[in-house]
């Protein structure tokens, strides 16, 4: 076509008519379009600027504007306007189109009718591009199809268009059914038996043509009352007789049968002719039909009842959801039977059921919760309930109190899936502990609002109105009030319904104020009624308008009955595979996953064989847009999900990008199902954005046939709630137990993963009876995703391990440039997707910068637009993962939410949105949040408003602190509350170490941009805003402290965090800044050379307070039986969480040297002089007072004596405390399982060097010692005495954990000691002190048996005999309640039955050493199991014991320690020949859940050393395992079954 112009003159000198010329003539539009021309004056200067836009400012429809923009657009290139598609496109009509696009595009139905109204005839479409598409709201996946379409067209012959009916609402019509279904009933009224055959397919093609109608029939009290199970299928059978249509009978038939597998039919015929009744249809006739043979079996066999045979046989084989479609089907076929004189105005209920559930889509997933109201139901009724067990119910709040009986609408939920049975008054309290406590979310809460008959006491009895108003009332109020609180339900994202299965007559009804409660609390737009019969809601809609005032009509639900009801809600989204979700299990099989089981473990995201299959029709234009969708926004930037996997997997061809390590991972999980442990842990560690996640979701996709897969959703949940879930999945449906590989996501210590695997192993022994056969498969591997800054260096810490970092090989790179080529075919400007280009461009830094500069040139903070960018960009950069929930966004730009519209924050946001992504985030019941793509973007554009806007990180912090919005009552305000914390106390590992960074990453750059002013102030606001939380003043402590020295300050916010919470980290915080202060002090002094007494008392003070903090802290951690789960406010970063342990005593010992180290540098106690040196000795030993000790008189030495004596109730104790601490740690070290931890190791090396400083100034043997010797030779043997004592006490061997140490050390050591010991005990004849006496002679007797097991020929060597002697003596004299299990540790030993001999009293000692041990070592024993020193092993007395050391020397030095202690900790160790080969198994039984060791007639209690190796069931069985010796008991390690 060419664009003549009208006139020979330039189109820019036309003249108005000249313009109506062209259009008329040219463009050829109708004129009433050209006419606008004119009335709005356009001549030629004028048509030159106009643009789209412009043009339908004239009030001219889409089409025939986008015809003159593209015939404008030739005219001013001085061009042709050619076509590009056949002539005979341009000659359809509007009408002719809409049919091209549902006949042959199939697309959906609005977006026809859109073009439809737009007047977009052929001539305009072949003019379309696809922004005149995305115009019309037409999404970019079907856009880019029509036009695929359009071109196609030039290689295709001219499509056949067939009339689209009428469908307007006032005819009583339904759509004319497609040319398939027409061909397909004519084919099948060829076929039908003779008793259909009169029906003419005349008949067939009218009767398709009604629309179908939702009447109601009015029902009396009778049907109310005793409601019966015909009466709600088919509540309106009328007496009017309509024949039924047998031919769309055998079409619908053959639709549904159609969805059937090949497998699935033949299981649908076995059904069929197996049926136990006589109507069944024959084997021979069914054999080798297809569908259409098979529905016209059905038709002609049951007539008018084959679809309800076909429905019942789906069921039966499995096959719900095509049953539920075929039911939904079946009750608009009884309606189309209806005479026409019983229907009733509003005629499309079922539509109207679906847009009030889904918002006007097709999936109940656009609420995330429902909460419904339902009073008495029957048993009839609850039939036609199930679709309940498919909606996400938040809450049910029962009226019925049999509903948990047989035939109750709560015991039929039960049957299917999980809902916890609660009252009222169980929902008052803190809003987050009764989320907590009653698992809101996580499974559906049953509500009983007047009573339960199941339950026999007075506070669950039914009660009448009025008293039901006394005693119920206020508690169903508060229920209430607790549900419309938006913390717990987002408004706009929940839907309220009252599901009316009774009449509500009166205003005194319960469930009447139940609404008024509601209405007082949200919007009515959030409550609908469904009532089972016109005359229930009549009533309803009587009571709620003349009291509430309410008009109920537009949101509730009559004519439908409970069956249509059901059906329309069932054939809803979100769909599962009609073969049910399956696990692999034993020798290849399949399991399903029942969604009961799935509700009883919330914690996982349970991944399946079958997962996303079957849940869309994927010829459908519907599946092309989902995965063009899902596509799109995972290279965007948005998390992978289970769906990125599936559609790669379905096109083979189509490239998804694997990291290198893909394969490692993969080997590395598959090479743990031959270890021998149980549960394993595997670390991924990973840069952040580099696809750390992306990778191992990807490896458990492709093991999932191999696993049972899941991904911990919960971290929130205690390690052990989550083992009892891992565990089930394990045994889930089978006898045998299977694999199962669960990944931990964005884990950020290993720490937690470590416990994690404790409480794996203990669950899964506890629950444990499987054979040795299963016992491979009895596995649990756990992949733990680590996002850290140092991944390799983290990598080469833990084993078994893999790293992935920021940095693409070049096959990576090559697979990338490869995958940018695939997605340029398919999707427009995949340039865009700044994920995948920043992966692509090996995350180059410039390639980032560049995006941020450009995005951000015209950035006005003023605008709050650019506000909520620089929140994100600050959030996402110092926080991972973090995000802004959509209804706050929505808030803090003045945007209402309003239901059934698109969220358009996107579009508000632009040219920012491009960087944006909106994700659902699972915690809280699941909301959506925006967030930054990716996290070098957030960074690099917070650098940018920095550089180019000056516009600083701490300028952005506090206006997100001064915003009120931001700290409004949210749903999500828990979480953005932590996000926002974490950005200021969260500190960062260092990369060399477990240790982390002095302050969190944002407050870090804060101060060395700013300094203290500007840090302090934004503690202070946080502080103000953050009221409950001791993190906060907390982390300001230690920030003015560490930082700035202001100890004065430091201390004030410190007390601050300990008046908000108390516990060990607060306590411990102000101990912290009495040690600073107190180094500081010291270190300044040093440097003067005046002596000032008062800073000695300033000293002593700090100190004193020091002690008392540190010992608080102290026993705040004993106390505490279980660390908290729930808070990081316990965390006082100078340690990780949960392993406070024994850091108060660690820092008691610290301020008890640094108050040595100040005595010491007195002028009459300097530690250079020998003498003084003794003074000072003498008066911490509390031997001599401090006026005794000889100093110069003069004015300084009598003001530090007075500040001495005025500190005399601290200091002359303070070596005693010293000493005890040393003795107590020395216990916690020798006698408990350490756990390998940096963090450990420090306090170990920290007490280990203090007690060098502790020997070197009281274990020195004075000089004058030796001039005493000669001068007077009767002191000789005291002097002895007490060297001897020295020595020991130096050598840490005067306690008895202290000589267990040195089974580890060179022998000539516990030789010397034995040789000190037996000095000892030729002189106790001296010894006044019993206790000593006592403690010395156990000490004696057990440095013998570790001399002999070290150097069994040493001269000090007691025989077994006289060392048993001398402990029979000693048990004599302290009989079974001595405070230490010394010596019936002792007793165990020695006394242990031998083949030859047994000791009687060997069960007594067992007892008295638990008991001593419960009362000397519950503290310790509470933090970490106790380990055995000693093994029972081969040999003859004292030889038959097995030193650990010793054991361990057969794998050292080959093996490294850290794997050895891997094999000691989970008992693998005892798989190794080399350790059973030097032990003794020992018999034994089990008896009611208690462990026996077997001696003759001795039973000797043991304990297992792994909890959960005995079974459960208190089954007496014979058992063997090896024994060591710990001290608080004898321990069975690898306790095998006989049986």
């Amino acid at each position: 076509m060419t664009s003549a112009k009208p006139t020979s003159l330039p189109f820019q000198k036309w003249t108005e008519k000249d313009v109506h010329r062209w259009l008329m003539t040219e463009v050829k539009v109708h004129e009433t379009c050209a006419d606008k021309f004119c009335e709005e004056e356009v001549s030629g200067d004028i048509l030159v600027v106009y643009n789209k836009a412009d043009i339908l400012d004239l009030g001219i429809k889409h089409g025939p504007a986008v015809k003159i923009t593209s015939h404008l657009q030739s005219l001013r290139e001085g061009s042709e306007h050619i076509s590009q598609f056949p002539s005979y496109v341009e000659n359809w009509t509007k009408e002719q189109v809409k049919q091209w696009l549902l006949q042959h595009v199939k697309a959906y139905s609005k977006y026809a009718e859109r073009l439809h109204e737009e007047d977009v005839s052929g001539d305009c479409l072949v003019c379309f591009k696809k922004e005149d598409f995305l115009d019309l709201e037409v999404k970019r996946g079907p856009a880019v199809k029509i036009l695929a379409e359009l071109r196609q067209l030039k290689k295709k012959p001219e499509p056949t268009l067939q009339p689209i009916p009428d469908t307007s609402t006032d005819q009583k019509e339904a759509p004319n059914p497609t040319q398939h279904e027409l061909s397909l009933a004519r084919a099948t009224a060829t076929k039908q038996p003779e008793t259909q055959s009169k029906i003419e397919a005349d008949n067939m093609v009218e009767s398709k043509s009604e629309k179908p109608q939702l009447p109601f029939k009015k029902a009396s009290k009778e049907e109310i009352q005793q409601p019966k199970p015909k009466d709600l299928g088919a509540r309106r059978k009328e007496t009017a007789t309509v024949l039924p249509d047998f031919t769309k009978i055998t079409v619908e038939i053959k639709k549904i049968l159609d969805n059937l597998s090949k497998n699935d039919l033949k299981l649908f015929h076995f059904y069929e002719y197996n049926k136990s009744t006589d109507r069944s249809i024959p084997k021979g006739k069914l054999d080798g039909k297809d569908t259409m043979d098979t529905a016209q079996l059905m038709t002609g066999h049951y007539g008018s009842k084959a679809l309800q045979v076909t429905q019942d046989n789906l069921k039966e084989i499995n096959q719900r959801q095509l049953a539920y479609e075929l039911e939904n089907k079946m009750g608009q076929q009884k309606k189309q039977c209806l005479p026409k004189d019983i229907l009733k105005k509003e005629a499309n209920q079922g539509d109207k059921l679906k847009n009030l559930l889904t918002c006007g889509g097709n999936s109940l997933d656009n609420y995330d919760r429902f909460v419904v109201v339902v009073n008495k139901s029957c048993p009839e009724q609850v039939q036609y309930l199930e679709f309940l067990n498919k909606m996400k119910l938040f809450c049910v709040l029962d009226f019925d109190p049999s509903s948990v009986a047989p035939g109750g609408l709560c015991h039929s939920y039960k049957e299917s899936r999980v809902a916890n049975l609660h009252n009222p008054s169980q929902y008052h309290g803190e809003t987050d502990s009764i989320i907590k406590n009653l698992n809101l979310y996580k499974q559906t809460s049953w509500v009983f609002c007047n009573g339960r008959h199941d339950l026999d006491n007075d506070s669950n009895k039914e009660l009448d109105y009025n008293n039901w108003l006394r005693k119920s009332c206020r508690d169903v109020e508060q229920l209430v009030s607790f549900i419309c609180n938006p913390e717990v339900l987002l408004r706009g994202r929940s839907l309220i319904i009252f599901l009316l299965l009774s009449p509500v007559d009166t205003e005194t009804n319960p469930i009447f104020d139940v609404y008024k409660s509601f209405i007082k609390q949200t919007e009515e737009e959030r409550i609908i009624s469904v009532c089972e019969s016109q005359s229930i809601y009549e009533k309803w809609r009587e009571l709620t308008q003349e009291k509430c005032g309410s008009n109920i009509d537009p949101r509730s639900i009559y004519e439908l009955t409970l069956s249509e009801v059901n059906g329309t809600v069932m054939a809803l989204g979100p769909f599962n595979p009609s073969s049910g979700r399956l696990l692999p299990s034993s020798d290849s099989s399949f399991v399903v996953l029942k969604q009961k089981d799935e509700d009883l473990m919330p914690a996982l995201e349970i991944v399946c064989l079958n997962q996303c299959e079957n849940t869309y029709d994927e010829n459908s234009q519907e599946f092309h847009d989902f995965r063009m969708k899902v596509e799109e926004e995972f290279y965007r930037g948005r998390t992978v999900n289970w769906w990125n996997f599936y559609v790669c997997d379905k096109d083979k061809e189509k490239l998804f990008v694997k990291r290198d390590k893909y394969k490692d991972v993969k080997k590395m999980i598959r090479f743990q199902l031959r270890n021998s442990n149980m549960c394993v842990l595997l670390n991924l560690f990973h840069h952040p954005g580099c696809g750390g996640t992306t990778l191992a979701m990807h490896v458990m996709w492709d093991l999932r046939r191999e696993f049972r897969c899941a991904v911990l959703k919960d971290k929130t949940l205690p390690k052990s709630e989550v083992a009892i879930q891992v565990n089930n999945l394990m045994k889930l449906e089978s006898e045998r137990p299977s694999p199962v590989l669960l990944l931990v996501d964005d884990s950020k210590e290993t720490g937690d993963a470590y416990d994690l695997v404790n409480s794996i192993r203990q669950t899964v022994e506890d629950y444990s009876n499987t054979t040795v056969d299963d016992a491979q498969n009895c596995k649990v591997i756990i992949l733990n995703c680590v996002r850290s800054h140092s991944p390799r260096e983290q990598y080469m810490r833990h084993n078994p391990s893999q790293f992935i970092t920021a940095s693409l090989s070049p096959d990576e790179q090559n697979h990338f440039e490869k995958k940018l080529g695939e997605l340029k075919e398919t999707h427009e400007k995949p340039e865009n997707f700044y994920s995948f280009m920043i992966m692509k461009s090996n995350f180059d830094e410039k390639y980032v910068n560049d995006l941020a500069c450009n995005t951000l040139e015209n950035f006005d903070f003023s605008q709050k637009e650019a506000q909520l960018f620089a929140f994100l960009a600050l959030l996402n950069t110092y926080v991972a993962e973090s995000e802004i929930s959509l209804s706050l966004c929505k808030d803090f730009l003045g945007m209402k939410m309003i239901q059934w519209i698109e969220d358009n924050v996107m579009d508000r946001m632009k040219p920012y949105s491009n960087f944006l992504i909106m994700e659902t985030v699972e915690e809280w019941g699941g909301y959506k949040g925006i967030r930054i793509l990716h996290h070098s973007i957030a960074s690099a554009c917070l650098k940018e408003l920095e550089r180019s806007f000056y516009l600083k990180v701490s300028d952005i912090t506090m206006a997100i602190l001064y915003l009120d919005l931001f700290f409004s009552v949210q749903v999500v305000k828990h979480r953005f509350m932590l996000s926002i914390q974490q950005m200021l106390i969260e500190r960062q590992r260092r990369k060399d170490g477990d240790e982390r960074e002095l302050f969190s990453p944002l407050i870090g750059k804060i101060h060395s941009q700013q300094g203290r002013k500007t840090v302090e102030e934004i503690f202070v606001k946080a502080s103000s805003r953050f009221v409950t939380s001791a993190s906060i003043p907390q982390a300001l402590a230690r920030y003015l402290y560490i930082n700035e020295h202001d100890y004065p300050e430091a201390l004030k916010w410190a007390e601050k965090a300990k008046t908000i919470k108390k516990n060990p980290y607060t306590c411990d915080t102000i101990g912290q800044i009495h040690k600073s202060n107190l180094k500081s002090n010291i270190n300044r002094e040093k440097q003067e050379t005046s002596c000032n007494p008062d800073n000695l008392n300033t000293n002593i003070k700090i100190a004193d307070n020091a002690i008392k903090a540190f010992k608080r802290a102290q026993e705040l951690a004993d106390e505490q039986d279980e660390p908290e789960e729930d808070t990081a406010d316990d965390e006082s970063d100078d340690f990780p969480r949960k392993s406070y342990n024994v850091f108060g005593y660690v820092s008691m010992l610290e301020i008890a040297f640094l108050v040595f180290e100040i005595l010491s540098r007195l002028p009459f106690f300097e530690e250079s002089e020998p003498m003084k040196k003794r003074y000072l000795m003498s008066f911490l030993e509390n031997k001599m007072e401090i006026t005794n000790v000889h100093k110069e008189d003069n004015e300084i030495n009598n003001r530090y004596t007075e500040i001495i004596k005025e500190h005399a109730q601290f200091l002359p104790n303070l070596k005693t405390e010293a000493k005890e601490t040393f003795d107590h740690l020395n216990g916690y070290f020798t006698f408990l399982k350490g756990n390998n931890s940096e963090f450990d190791s420090k306090n170990h090396r920290t007490v280990c060097g203090l007690f060098k400083k502790y020997v070197a100034l009281f274990c020195t043997s004075p000089e004058e010692n030796k001039k005493e010797r000669q001068s007077n030779t009767n002191l000789n043997l005291e002097i002895d005495i007490q060297e001897k004592r020295l020595f020991l006490e130096e050598k840490q061997a005067d306690t008895f954990a202290g000589i267990l140490q040195h089974i580890d050390k060179p022998a000539e050591e516990i030789e010397r000691i034995t040789e000190c010991y037996a000095f000892l005990q030729r002189q106790q004849q001296q010894l006044i002190n019993k206790k000593q006496k006592t403690r010395e002679t156990i000490n004696y007797i057990l440095s013998n048996i570790v001399l002999y097991l070290l150097k069994p020929k040493s001269n000090y060597v007691k025989s077994q005999k006289h060392l048993s002697d001398l402990l029979s003596k000693t048990l004599q004299d302290v009989g079974l309640g001595y405070p230490f299990p010394d010596p019936y540790y002792l007793a165990l030993l020695l006394l242990w039955p031998s083949p030859t001999q047994e000791n009687t009293d060997v069960g007594t000692y067992v007892t008295a050493i638990r008991n001593s041990s419960r009362k000397h070592l519950s503290k310790l024993l509470r933090k970490r199991s106790t380990i055995a020193h000693f093994y029972l092993g081969k040999g003859e007395g004292l030889n038959r014991f097995v030193s650990k050391p010793k054991l361990d020397e057969t794998f050292l030095p080959k093996m490294p320690r850290g794997i050895l202690a891997q094999l000691w900790w989970n008992g693998d160790i005892f798989k190794e020949q080399r350790i059973t080969s030097r032990l003794h198994r020992v018999s034994g039984f089990t008896l009611e859940g208690q462990l026996f060791a077997n001696y003759g007639k001795l039973k000797i209690p043991v304990r297992p050393a792994l909890i959960g190796k005995i079974r459960q069931g208190f089954s007496t069985e014979k058992v063997s395992f090896y024994l060591g010796f710990a001290i608080n008991g004898l321990l069975a390690y690898d306790i095998q079954y006989e049986n």
